[in-house]
């Protein structure tokens, strides 16, 4: 009894009020004892003798008859495996020649068949790492391998030892994980998915717990999960991309450098070297969506060239053989990042977008249906890439803007081009103010029907109409405030963000609407292009004016709802390329 008191037992077991005695049976009932037991209470007792040799030597690496005891013994009874389990990390630096016959025990009482015994063996592994260091990684592959566990108090230990790894040694445990994050031949999908789930929920809340000394392991961090973005799925690289973008280093005061850091981090996702096949639906998927990833860093000085190049050179040439459904996100995008060109990007990209609009504003008579959102983005594009060179649209729409450069190109003869360029701005508006007094009036029969209804279906019904043709009253709005300005001689252009775009929260209402303006889009809303009125159609009352309303701006929505933006954000990227392992779409 009393080289029991002298044993020292672990912090986790202090911790949680028990001992290593817990494991004896009560003494007042050994005479009723089997056997069986009797002979582990004579293990644990020898266990705890070996272990108060141990802890009373001056030179433990003495006793290794005492530690090979310890081992012996970790193949015994249940309870003896339990002691063992513990004892054995905590001598473990002492007898290196005996480290491999030592770990084998241990890990043997990790696949035990007793569920105690396991999670014993589990909350010992960091105790090994705790004197020697350089078996971080080992140790942390075993720990990972024991992730896919569905027993939550095993699942619960592996967590947590884990997390005493990463408190020991942030940088060697990081680097041994994120070793399992990456995609190679030989990887277990299954546990790779554990990694990233234990990473996402464990790791990165606790980063500035863990990564410490801040701006070295931040910079770690970055560069491991830089390795490990060779085929992860959309919705891995987000996270990746939020992780990222919640470091200090890359944080408000961060230079210009490293928002360039992080954009050319979603140009390699956005396959930006890769030859484009409009067949290639998950590449224009992954551009859009990278595109969108990429507007905030635009926004703080990082370049967009290389985006605005590949879209210019690849995409446009091409635009009326994408899908319908990809055209208005790739619009969205454009329009999202015309604020952010330089001078030289938007001379090389007005061209493109011009000859959109004279291909989505319909000339006078022609019958041509009118996308609205279309229209909308080309021209918020239109009035920002033509600020930043209003002399360029002198050959593109006849416009006489006077700047002394060449490209003024004021000796040529342009004025077949504006006249056809303002005409058509003519007819967007009549069609737009035709749409909008349908739009109002069918908002007075939205309002009716709200009032008749009885059912929570039918509310929820009227509610989604409601809301969509607020929407489209908004995108009417923005249509009108820029033609406007266009039907001047030398138009000023906007150039700056306070138009809101449609699909996006607005920041006040508009009052030339009777709606409520700036009601955000329910997420099931449909993403597609149907927000089509024929100029032909220009009247219409009762049903089926009720139906041009509701059919009027169906389709508008913001990125990732319906049927944009995060397409297949759940698959693996696709290996069409001869990129990665060809995991799935991404």
């Amino acid at each position: 009894k009393e080289a029991k008191k002298k044993l020292k037992i672990s912090k986790h077991s202090e911790k949680n009020s028990k001992s290593f005695y817990s494991l004896l049976p009560n003494p007042t009932s050994s005479s009723v004892m089997s056997e069986n037991q009797s002979e582990e209470v004579q293990q644990i007792e020898k266990l705890y003798e070996f272990s108060e040799r141990l802890n009373a030597s001056k030179d433990k690496s003495q006793n290794v008859g005492d530690y090979e005891g310890i081992i012996k013994m970790s193949k015994t009874s249940m309870k003896a495996k339990q002691l063992a389990s513990q004892l054995i990390p905590r001598y473990f630096k002492f007898f290196p020649s005996l480290s491999t016959e030592a770990f084998d025990a241990h890990m043997d009482c990790i696949d035990d068949g007793d569920l105690g015994v396991r999670v014993q063996a589990i909350r010992g592994l960091p105790l090994f790492c705790k004197d020697t260091p350089e078996i971080i990684s080992k140790i942390v592959d075993v720990l990972v391998q024991l992730l896919s566990t569905e027993e939550p108090v095993e699942r619960d230990a592996v967590h947590k030892a884990l997390m005493s790894l990463f408190r020991q040694d942030p940088k060697a445990s990081s680097t041994a994980l994120f070793t399992h994050a990456g995609v190679t031949p030989t990887t277990d999908d299954q546990i790779r998915e554990k990694v990233l789930n234990f990473v996402r929920d464990k790791v990165f809340p606790l980063k500035g717990e863990l990564l410490k000394p801040q701006e070295e392991m931040e910079r770690h961090i970055t560069d491991l999960i830089k390795q490990s973005l060779e085929d992860v799925t959309g919705g891995e690289f987000k996270m990746f991309m939020d992780f990222l973008t919640s470091l200090s280093i890359f944080g408000g005061k961060a230079p210009q450098e490293r928002m360039q850091e992080l954009v050319e981090i979603i140009e390699g996702q956005a396959d930006l070297n890769a030859q484009f096949e409009v067949s290639d639906t998950d590449h224009i998927d992954r551009l859009i969506s990278c595109l969108q990833l990429a507007l905030p860093f635009f926004a703080r000085g990082a370049p967009s060239s290389k985006f605005l190049n590949y879209l210019n050179i690849h995409i446009m040439p091409v635009f009326d053989k994408l899908p319908e459904e990809r055209k208005l996100d790739l619009l969205k995008a454009l329009a999202d990042i015309s604020p952010y060109t330089t001078a030289q990007e938007a001379r090389q990209l007005l061209p493109s977008i011009v000859q959109l609009l004279k291909i989505y504003m319909p000339a006078r008579k022609t019958g041509e249906e009118m996308n609205f959102t279309y229209v909308e983005c080309l021209l918020y594009a239109f009035h920002h890439l033509a600020h930043k060179v209003p002399n360029a649209t002198n050959s593109l729409c006849g416009y006489k803007i006077v700047t002394g450069q060449p490209s003024d190109r004021l000796g040529e003869d342009f004025s077949e081009l504006n006249k056809d360029f303002t005409e058509r701005l003519t007819v967007v508006e009549d069609l737009t103010k035709a749409t909008m007094k349908k739009l109002t009036q069918g908002m007075t029969e939205h309002n009716k029907a709200m009032s008749a209804a009885k059912t929570d279906e039918e509310k929820a019904s009227i509610k989604t109409k409601k809301l969509n043709t607020t929407t489209g009253l908004r995108t009417c709005n923005n249509i009108l405030a820029m033609t406007k300005p266009l039907h001047a001689k030398v138009p000023p252009f906007i150039g700056d963000t306070n138009l809101n775009l449609s699909w996006k929260e607005a920041t006040k209402p508009l009052a030339s609407t009777t709606a409520t303006i700036g009601a955000k889009r329910p997420a099931n809303s449909s993403n597609g292009s149907g927000n089509n009125v024929s100029a032909k159609k220009g009247r219409g009352s009762g049903a089926m004016q009720s139906q041009l309303v509701n059919k009027a701006f169906e389709g508008i929505s913001s990125y990732g709802a319906g049927r944009g933006g995060n397409r297949n954000w759940g698959g693996r990227r696709g290996g069409g390329r001869g990129r990665g392992q060809g995991r799935g779409r991404w």
